[in-house]
């Protein structure tokens, strides 16, 4: 709409609605999120719901942002399985900040509103923990290895923990998103890897186990997405300001197997489990390499 505009003056003036959209609903947010605290569960629920409204209309702002200064051409493929009354598990390749924006852009009204596992020491982040904990982001604390040597009778206390914090969840829909690969890929982290995948990180099993172990009976579907960007992967201030042409996201529902769901702390249960993620990550690296093959034309 706007996208004559210079690029400076686009990512400067995105930037700042981004900031007014996010000041603007978190006066209501916090104010319903001190409402929910009444102990009665059918107020609680609705709060809830309103809650989570909040968050699908600040998403929905930040998506209008993104259409008024910039110009891709989205190809997205897997969003006419879905429904906003089922409990998914989203699992995608991460490259680039842009990731986080353009989940939530095409998933928006799709699905249940987007939610992260969140480290425990984030609640205390300013500003925004205030903001995953009245929209019940789950936050997770999870052991070392060498604290449960020293007391063992921690074992299995953080699965718990997090279970309770989700049991929430059984009567709302929800999505939950994991980055399996735990970091932004980059080539020198990929080398430093020796990844045997070309486009990819290696994945790591841990945090989807995890997941798997303290929800796995609620979410019903697991959401494979694979994000290309055929110009080259863009930062955050390309997205913004309206450098990015093109983006290509793939969507596959897949069920979520029994077998996929076990004991975090199980070592031949994470095998198992690793050897599963590493043949999903070898046929996604697959499909983006045909997708650069075709960009390339």
């Amino acid at each position: 709409m706007l996208n004559w505009l210079p690029h400076p003056i686009k990512g400067s003036l995105s930037f700042l609605l981004y900031i007014v959209n996010t000041l603007f609903w978190f006066v209501p947010l916090m104010l319903l999120a001190i409402l929910k605290l009444l102990p009665v569960k059918r107020w609680q629920a609705w709060m809830t719901y309103l809650l989570d409204a909040i968050a699908v209309a600040w998403i929905s702002v930040n998506n209008l942002t993104t259409r008024i200064f910039t110009s891709i051409k989205w190809q997205v493929e897997g969003l006419d399985k879905l429904s906003r009354k089922d409990w998914y598990l989203i699992i995608a390749n991460h490259q680039s900040w842009a990731d986080i924006l353009i989940l939530q852009n095409i998933f928006n009204r799709k699905i249940p509103f987007i939610k992260f596992f969140l480290k425990k020491e984030l609640l205390y982040v300013p500003f925004m923990g205030l903001c995953w904990w009245a929209l019940d982001f789950p936050f997770m604390k999870r052991y070392s290895k060498k604290l449960l040597q020293k007391r063992p009778e921690l074992q299995g206390k953080d699965i718990e923990t997090t279970r309770k914090a989700c049991a929430k969840f059984r009567f709302k829909p929800v999505s939950i998103m994991n980055f399996v690969e735990g970091t932004r890929f980059t080539q020198d982290k990929h080398d430093r890897q020796q990844s045997p995948f070309r486009h990819l990180l290696k994945p790591k099993a841990g945090g989807t186990a995890f997941v798997l172990g303290a929800m796995g009976e609620q979410l019903h579907k697991l959401l494979d997405v694979t994000i290309h960007y055929p110009g080259g992967i863009p930062t955050f201030w390309d997205y913004i300001s309206g450098k990015v042409h093109a983006i290509t996201v793939n969507i596959k529902v897949l069920p979520i197997a029994k077998e996929l769901i076990g004991d975090y702390h199980d070592q031949a249960y994470r095998e198992r489990f690793q050897q599963w993620l590493n043949q999903l990550w070898l046929e996604k690296d697959q499909q983006l390499a045909r997708l650069e093959t075709g960009a390339g034309k």
